[in-house]
């Protein structure tokens, strides 16, 4: 599968979010083994005039400084002291900006997946389970063993990259409010939330790669 280049971040961050729909991050562990998962909902951030943004009108702290980094580098930061979120660089070095990935199904290495989420295989899940697998941006980067030791790396390659997958088709895409951003005043209501619904398929897609 193509890994999509830099170049692909490097542009309007909403049109990125969007465009991050149905492709396929891919993690790789230590030991070599490489979870897959299909992208399913993201949250464009704009810094420069979105008081959604950790980095609101170019604020600069230690916490923020990955923002500012090159397009297409990963940001993953700590929230309630215990969740990470994953986020991916965009736009021109110097603009921060970036896409948050809230969502996404397993397709590759599900039962590593479930480990690292639930503590069992994925034949184990229960359906309550399975419905909620990877629907929310701490529990991806649960499923995935992501932490802040990642922040940073480059998404062109391992450990951490993303390739292109199959686009959901225009009608499936909805568009709405980001969520848990209530305080952002007027940028609470941005339409800057993409999703569609896709199925957690049963077994692992050994055909990807």
């Amino acid at each position: 599968m193509e890994i999509l280049p830099k170049e692909f971040y490097d542009r309007d961050t909403r049109t990125v979010a969007r465009e991050l729909l149905g492709c396929i991050l891919v993690r790789v562990l230590d030991g070599g083994a490489r979870l897959a998962v299909r992208i399913t909902e993201t949250e464009a951030y704009i810094g420069r005039m979105d008081k959604a943004c950790h980095a609101y009108q170019y604020k600069r702290t230690p916490r923020t400084e990955t923002l500012f980094a090159a397009p297409g580098i990963s940001y993953i930061y700590l929230i309630y002291g215990m969740y990470h979120c994953l986020n991916f660089i965009t736009e021109r070095a110097g603009e921060p900006c970036g896409v948050l990935i809230r969502g996404a199904v397993p397709v590759q290495n599900r039962d590593i997946i479930a480990e690292n989420r639930f503590g069992c295989k994925a034949s184990e899940l229960s359906a309550y389970q399975r419905r909620h697998f990877l629907d929310g941006p701490g529990k991806l980067c649960k499923g995935l063993a992501l932490t802040r030791k990642e922040n940073g790396l480059d998404l062109t390659k391992p450990p951490l990259y993303v390739c292109r997958g199959t686009s959901p088709r225009p009608e499936e895409v909805q568009v709405g409010k980001r969520i848990g951003v209530d305080y952002a005043q007027e940028a609470a209501d941005f339409p800057w939330r993409f999703w569609f619904a896709a199925e957690t398929p049963e077994e692992d897609e050994d055909d990807l790669f």
